[in-house]
């Protein structure tokens, strides 16, 4: 009898062991070491989504030195906050601390000398949006300022308002209305559109801003203010406003997000008109050329605004490339250890900043982003250097490739920046070539307004597509006024571009039918194959599209303009970092678990179970 609970008790412990095994494996096989064979401890970062694309390649490339970067893009509010809650390592956001807000939300106050700023991504702030003419995708979209100001602050409710289609006098506007769709959450890139608008166009604003409630706190504002019943949408973050616009029910939707989301969408950005009188769109290149007048705090006496930007000089420049909505965002880092931040992490930190200013510039224009200029990247060296735990790097900065750089310190994506062609100027003409995510892509205009004539300047068309009345379009498409151009340039990632349009032999242009089918559940979509020339298979998780003949190409079935400028791209797969890397792992542990609990116990007990040979 003894023998008997003798075995009993063995047998029961035994399955014990087996099954605790098996969960040890489950919960150690669903996350990542700690700290790496490099002595890399884990971070996290939090804020901007408007920077988040750039944020996310970065973190991903980095795997490969045993670095790994938790990155939440709640928007750049969430993420100050959050930092200065201790709950994150690091924050992204597209404006500094805000010590006396001017919308009335409560003041934000870092302690003295704990964090600093570092500029890491450049670009534009776009407006992607989704319109059709007669069954046709609308790609040239022109706007001048004043009318976006006027469809954000409600003034400006159909397609076919006059200011809209004096904009555009290729096109028959539709009587549609629209919907513009603005961030629901705290957000930086609100803060620097409502800036923009109190600078250039403030009556207009101030008197939304009263009609909404908020006055007399009416100065630029995180928090973008909604008027019930207006036809305004709100969502959260830039995916979710670019998710929203790329539905199929959301035609006539306008939304401002990071020029690289339309990219990723394959959606159209609007041309907005500069001071020269072009309309443009934020281009790496053009955002470089507009970033030249922007104003750096260079006190480093005061580390609350060091290195932060002031862009009145941006939204007056004269030069015919620049795009208005350029600016930067920062990453913002601790000086001092505290709460959960201690020096190991530091060093891991130190380390992703090294790498953000200065092998991942090299990708930026093919992300929608434009590089750092050099001046902003030694002196971000600087800030890295105040991290606690860093170990400090010595980057000789020509190794980094950044193809702003150059010998004399000038800015050469600047420099070589094409000039907007003449149908872009603003008057009776207009062009046909496709924007943003549709860069490859024409839309009809009127023959009257076709207009002609080379790109100012002889060179290509900014922004890549159709380059007005001869010349080739920057990163491929069809050349107006000659024959058909058949990809031309090579893409990023090496391959031949295959994109191109129908010619434009004087009359009207002929747009291309059905260039993207959206993918409703990822804002994505996929080259529908019907298109002449579209030969590519687009990701619609990555926006990263195979071409036929090799390499690879943004999505869109076209290079990026400048993107040729940059070198070999990394192609960003995002994936959750785990021990196992997928849910297919864990699905299996927990299958293995499963049947562990049911046969494993009884195969013990009916080994130990058995009496005892005398």
């Amino acid at each position: 009898m003894f023998d008997h609970r003798q075995h009993r008790r063995r047998a029961l412990g035994v399955a014990a062991c087996v099954v605790s095994l098996f969960v040890s494996l489950l919960v150690g096989g669903g996350s990542s070491r700690v700290v790496t064979a490099d002595g890399y401890q884990r971070i996290s970062g939090e804020g901007s989504s408007w920077a988040a694309n750039a944020i996310d390649a970065m973190r991903v490339n980095v795997r490969q030195f045993g670095i790994t970067v938790d990155f939440n893009p709640s928007g750049s509010t969430a993420g100050r906050k959050n930092y200065l809650n201790g709950t994150v390592d690091f924050a992204a956001s597209d404006i500094p601390f805000q010590f006396e807000p001017e919308d009335g939300s409560a003041p934000e106050n870092p302690a003295a000398g704990s964090y600093a700023y570092i500029p890491v991504v450049a670009g534009g702030t776009a407006f992607m949006y989704n319109l059709q003419i007669n069954g046709k995708r609308v790609t040239n979209l022109r706007l001048s300022g004043e009318n976006v100001v006027k469809i954000f602050t409600g003034v400006i409710s159909t397609w076919n308002d006059p200011a809209i289609q004096a904009d555009n006098p290729g096109l028959v506007m539709p009587a549609r209305p629209v919907v513009p769709v603005v961030r629901s959450d705290g957000s930086g890139a609100s803060a620097q559109f409502t800036k923009w608008m109190i600078a250039l166009h403030g009556n207009l604003w101030n008197d939304y801003c009263k009609k909404s409630g908020r006055a007399p706190a009416c100065g630029y504002t995180s928090f973008y203010p909604t008027l019930s019943g207006s036809g305004m949408i709100a969502q959260s973050g830039d995916l979710g406003v670019a998710g929203y616009v790329s539905q199929g029910f959301a035609e006539g939707a306008i939304g401002y997000v990071n020029y690289s989301y339309a990219l990723g969408s394959q959606f159209p950005v609007a041309k907005v008109l500069n001071a020269a009188g072009f309309y443009t769109e934020p281009t790496p290149e053009n955002v470089a050329v507009s970033l030249l007048k922007a104003q750096i705090n260079t006190d480093e006496s005061d580390p609350t605004v060091y290195l932060t930007q002031q862009l009145e000089g941006v939204y007056a420049d004269t030069d015919p490339r620049s795009y208005q909505l350029a600016s930067y965002s920062y990453l913002i880092v601790p000086t001092k250890v505290g709460g959960q931040f201690n020096e190991d992490k530091g060093k891991t930190l130190g380390a992703f900043a090294y790498y953000a200013m200065c092998q991942a510039q090299q990708q930026s224009a093919s992300l929608g982003y434009s590089p750092m200029p050099i001046n902003l990247v030694q002196a971000s060296f600087d800030q890295i250097r105040k991290i606690p735990g860093v170990v400090a790097q010595d980057i000789d900065i020509a190794v980094c490739k950044n193809p702003t750089f150059s010998a004399d310190g000038s800015n050469l994506l600047a420099d070589n920046a094409p000039r907007p062609a003449p149908c872009d100027q603003r008057g009776a003409s207009q062009c046909p070539n496709g924007t943003g995510g549709l860069s490859n892509v024409p839309t009809d205009v009127a023959a009257a307004a076709a207009g002609g004539g080379a790109a100012a300047g002889g060179g290509a068309a900014a922004g890549g597509g159709a380059a007005a009345g001869g010349g080739a379009a920057a990163g491929g498409g069809a050349a107006a006024g000659g024959g058909a151009a058949t990809g031309g340039g090579a893409t990023t990632g090496g391959g031949a571009a295959t994109g191109g349009g129908a010619a434009a032999g004087g009359g009207a242009v002929t747009g291309v039918d059905g260039a993207v089918i959206p993918d409703p559940a990822t804002g994505g979509g996929v080259v529908d194959p019907a298109v002449d020339g579209a030969a590519a298979v687009c990701d619609p998780d990555t926006g990263v599209c195979a071409g036929a003949v090799g390499g690879v190409t943004p999505a869109g079935g076209a290079p990026v303009a400048g993107a040729a400028a940059v070198g070999a791209v990394t192609p960003t797969v995002l994936s959750q970092e785990s021990g196992w890397g997928t849910s297919i792992g864990l699905m299996l542990l927990v299958a293995l678990l499963t049947i562990s609990l049911v046969v494993v116990p009884a195969l013990v007990w009916r080994q130990y179970s058995r009496p005892a040979a005398s």
